[in-house]
């Protein structure tokens, strides 16, 4: 791995907002963590009234892109939480930004409603300059599309709903 790529991550992360991140291939392993208070203390030693009103704002843009996703998460349950329980969550297998198409001309690798198969291709997760191809690892039907198009997503988080019946 390059220090660009390193710069780019650590450039990536701090936008994100998230504090952690590991990554381990065969190739290395890399833990970046973010210690909030040394951000906090460099800031006010350099310039303590000009960058200490940014330092919140990037704080305050981080808070409202979580409840966003717990309110999408509440809008499932408020269709019936028996309903989304039988629902298959496709999670991101890594951080990146989440594509639902190979490039913005094309349609969408997957669509609510469409049926898809263990194994088929239902997005692109760009991590790092490498555009990914996510697999399914169940089959049935879309239900829902929970991510949005051109985002950033962390590890774990759900990217689509699928009814395996």
């Amino acid at each position: 791995m390059k220090a660009k790529e390193i710069q780019d991550l650590i450039n990536f992360i701090k936008e994100s907002g998230m504090d952690e991140v590991n990554i381990e291939t065969d190739q290395f392993k890399l833990s970046v963590k973010k210690n909030s208070e040394v951000q906090q203390v460099a800031p006010v030693i350099a310039a303590p009234a000009p960058v200490a009103a940014p330092a919140p704002a990037p704080i305050a843009a981080a808070q409202p892109a979580t409840p966003p996703a717990a309110p999408a998460s509440d809008e499932g349950s408020a269709s019936g939480s028996g309903d989304e329980s039988k629902y298959v969550a496709v999670k991101a297998p890594m951080i990146g930004t989440f594509y639902r198409s190979a490039n913005p001309e094309s349609d969408p690798f997957v669509n609510v409603g469409d049926k898809i198969d263990k194994g088929n291709t239902v997005c692109i997760i760009e991590a790092m300059k490498l555009f990914n191809e996510i697999e399914s690892e169940v089959s049935g039907t879309i239900v829902k599309v929970v991510a949005d198009d051109a985002t950033p997503v962390e590890f774990g988080q759900t990217l689509f709903l699928v009814d395996p019946s």
